[in-house]
């Protein structure tokens, strides 16, 4: 049969990604008892392939492996095949992608793991090649060493796939508190270790990939609100530097996922509508904190945008658009010389191009430019001799044109199932952002979703709160997110609206959260209600791309208890806090939702009173038994990226007292690379840079040319030598700081920056 005639069981799904698989020749199953019986009945392990629908490297795997009729054949005689949709069930997504980087140290999507009939995971990887390549071997390879390890060594694998499953419970229960309140001042520590991780020119924290990190920003603007300088200066550079960006659309309007470089300037073109729910109120909210800055502008043009192209016609908001178009990623959002020259003409048409970028060096891959705005309109005008309002009515004519140019190209694929949760986030924003911009039509469509989700994303049978719709279908019952992003999104929707529905929706489903998912022995929610199928039951509070559900749901009952006096509220902000105290003191970056949810809770009348009335006999108000330190995702990554690149760093004699020279080699670990000095648009290249002193006469070697399917790459691999000379100030220990960003060929590390003594 031909492939394009191929129909699977995914085909009666309606999750878009999986739905994206309907045609493979993999004889693929959705998560399932069906699928289970069936690997039980033929003694065969268990293949989950794990994705959502704007995953770039998803895509690729698809093509290359889950397309092809050898793989599909390997695939089928050995291994019973389940796809999932990780957006549909973050649950298993949580528990299986913590697999993966407990036994490789690393993770990302697509996640390839191998289970036994109890589902345990004994082998786990991401993205794999069809073929062997670069000393990494090939899908096809990996599937007949597993099948014959399966069939040969047994006992090896069901060992351990039991000592991950016990690694994983460790990893993913949240170590027990004595319930009593964290002590005060959490918060300025926690701004202190922001100052120190800040970017002060691009804004930000740390160095590249860059992230949003709302919950970061959503607690600088408290601390802003609340008169703090420092907070406000972090607050608004961060804001500024991304509005600018090309992380932001400057023709459509909404953010893109993340950043590739530290200036915002080259982003990972999906987006997401959580980003731009989570952004959009903080710009119209610190308006006021950056006159002139145009932040109620950037606000107006997201939430635009996301009713322009993320609404359904039902009223819902659709999860996502992808980053790539036949392929490519970013072809949808970037241009070639010819094309702006063909679209962009006249005195105005040049100044266009000078505001956003468009002249110079391509800033995306070799020959393409990303839209962006280098310098602040207002302080462009000055220098063109024009005011601000003058300058962007010239600008308007070019960005309509170029948007006209970009509607006629293929369209990316959008997402379109509504998720609970996500759509919560993005009815507050709206009901938020409807007062604070005075914008009766921001309020009007958050009134409208809020009504849909509450009639359509309900259990038939009992009528409780469901996950995910999509074309009249709603299925998988709430997680804790979609439960604390709801309730909040309804709070904002009750103060806009001064409507009491909203407001008793609210604790209606507070009370259902209550019912299904909080922990009564250790306090604080599970992440999902009980199955007998879940190796481990979460209760987790670290904010990610979106703040912890613990987190927001303390948030909800401190807010519910000051609406409506109800004690009980008071109660379970304060058992969701005392339950995470530990990770709080261990590491409040990891908690900045808790963080501001107890400053919040501090704030309410007695709140005091009530914390010590809560601590236990023999312990004193604040105290908090320590937990391990779990590493996060981010943190992992990290630490493989040291891992990969072994340095030693040596300084020379001369006469010269001022300056030495150094050396430092690098050994870099086999099957992976680094970018050489100087990198492509969009990578982040090996550079050396001084601690104390200055450096001068840097000679990095020529890299070799690798071609990673976006065109040939200069990078390093084993042994690399880099010279120069450091200036001597102090007399004391020289060291200089070394950065890159390791990848092999399926996926790049995060960029990591490592202080060098030389010896």
């Amino acid at each position: 049969m031909e492939a394009g005639n191929i129909v699977n069981r995914l085909a009666r799904e309606s999750s878009p990604y999986l739905l994206l698989h309907a045609h493979n020749p993999v004889d693929w199953y959705p998560w399932g008892e069906e699928a289970f019986a069936h690997a039980r009945s033929l003694d065969r392990p268990i293949f989950l392939s794990i994705g959502y629908s704007t995953c770039y490297w998803c895509h690729v795997m698809e093509r290359e492996c889950f397309s092809n009729p050898g793989i599909a054949r390997q695939l089928n005689e050995g291994f019973v095949s389940i796809k999932l949709d990780r957006e549909e069930r973050p649950d298993l997504d949580e528990i299986y992608m913590a697999a993966t980087q407990l036994m490789t140290r690393s993770g990302g999507w697509p996640n390839s793991v191998f289970l036994t009939h109890e589902l345990k995971p004994f082998f786990a990887g991401t993205y794999f090649p069809p073929r062997d390549t670069m000393g990494r071997p090939g899908f096809p390879r990996v599937l007949a060493a597993l099948r014959e390890t399966w069939a040969l060594r047994r006992g090896e694998i069901l060992s351990q796939a039991e000592a991950a499953a016990e690694a994983l419970r460790e990893h993913l229960e949240a170590a027990s508190s004595d319930g009593a309140l964290p002590e005060p001042g959490r918060g300025d520590g926690l701004l202190a270790d922001l100052a120190q991780r800040f970017d002060p020119r691009f804004g930000g924290f740390g160095r590249a990939p860059k992230f949003p990190s709302p919950s970061n920003l959503s607690f600088l603007l408290g601390r802003a609100q609340a008169g703090d300088g420092q907070a406000r200066e972090m607050l608004v550079v961060t804001l500024d530097r991304m509005a600018r960006g090309g992380m932001n659309d400057q023709l459509a309007g909404g953010f893109h996922r993340y950043s590739t470089d530290e200036a915002w300037l080259v982003p990972h073109f999906e987006k997401m509508l959580y980003d731009n729910a989570a952004l959009a109120p903080l710009y119209a909210e610190a308006a006021p904190h950056a006159e002139g800055a145009g932040f109620e502008r950037v606000a107006r043009q997201t939430l635009d945008f996301v009713l322009r192209e993320l609404t359904g016609d039902a009223g819902g908001f659709l999860s996502a658009i992808d980053a790539e178009t036949d392929g490519h990623e970013g072809a949808y959002y970037t241009w070639t010389a010819a094309e702006l020259d063909a679209v962009l003409r006249g005195e105005d048409g040049r100044l266009f191009r000078v505001v956003h970028g468009l002249e110079g060096e391509p800033t995306f891959e070799a020959d393409r430019y990303v839209v962006y705005v280098p310098a602040p309109h207002a302080e462009q005008a000055r220098t063109g001799g024009l005011s601000e309002a003058e300058l962007l009515r010239r600008l308007e004519p070019g960005r309509r044109a170029l948007l006209a140019a970009r509607e006629a190209r293929e369209r990316p694929l959008v997402d379109d199932k509504v998720l609970a949760d996500w759509n919560g986030l993005m009815i507050g924003a709206l009901a938020r952002a409807s007062v604070l911009l005075r914008e009766p039509r921001y309020l009007a469509a958050a009134e409208r979703a809020a009504t849909f989700l509450l009639k359509e994303l309900r259990d038939p049978g009992n009528g409780t709160l469901l996950h995910t719709w999509r074309e009249g279908r709603a299925s998988v019952a709430a997680y804790l997110d979609d439960y604390a992003f709801l309730i909040s999104g309804l709070l904002e929707l009750s103060a806009a609206t001064g409507e009491p529905r909203w407001l008793a929706e609210a604790v209606r489903l507070s009370e259902e959260q209550e019912r299904r998912l909080a922990d009564p022995e250790a306090g604080g929610y599970f992440s999902a209600g009980a199955d007998p199928r879940l190796l481990v039951r979460a209760r987790t509070a670290f904010d990610g791309a979106v703040a912890s559900g613990n987190g927001v749901a303390a948030m909800n009952a401190v807010e519910l208890a000051r609406r409506t006096g109800d004690a009980s509220h008071r109660r379970r902000a304060e058992a969701t806090l005392g339950a995470f105290a530990a990770g709080m003191a261990e590491a409040p970056l990891a908690h900045v939702t808790l963080v501001r949810a107890l400053e919040r809770l501090r704030a309410l009348p007695e709140a005091r009173a009530s914390a010590l009335a809560a601590t236990p006999a023999g312990a004193s108000a604040g105290t908090a038994v320590k937990a391990p330190a779990v590493p996060s995702a981010a943190e992992a990554l990290e630490e493989e990226a040291y891992a990969v690149v072994e340095i030693d760093g040596r300084l020379g004699t001369s006469e010269d007292d001022a300056w030495k020279p150094f050396r430092i080699e690098l050994d870099v670990k086999k099957g992976w690379h680094v970018n050489a000095a100087p990198a492509g648009a969009g990578l982040v290249p090996v550079r050396v840079s001084g601690v104390i002193g200055g450096v001068r006469d840097v000679r990095y070697p020529t890299g070799a040319a690798w071609n990673g399917g976006g065109g040939a790459v200069p990078v390093y691999s084993g042994r690399v030598v880099i010279e120069g000379e450091i200036e001597r100030r102090g007399g004391g220990a020289v060291s200089v700081e070394l950065s890159y960003q390791a990848c092999d060929e399926a996926r790049c590390l995060p960029p990591v920056a490592r202080i060098v003594r030389l010896r």
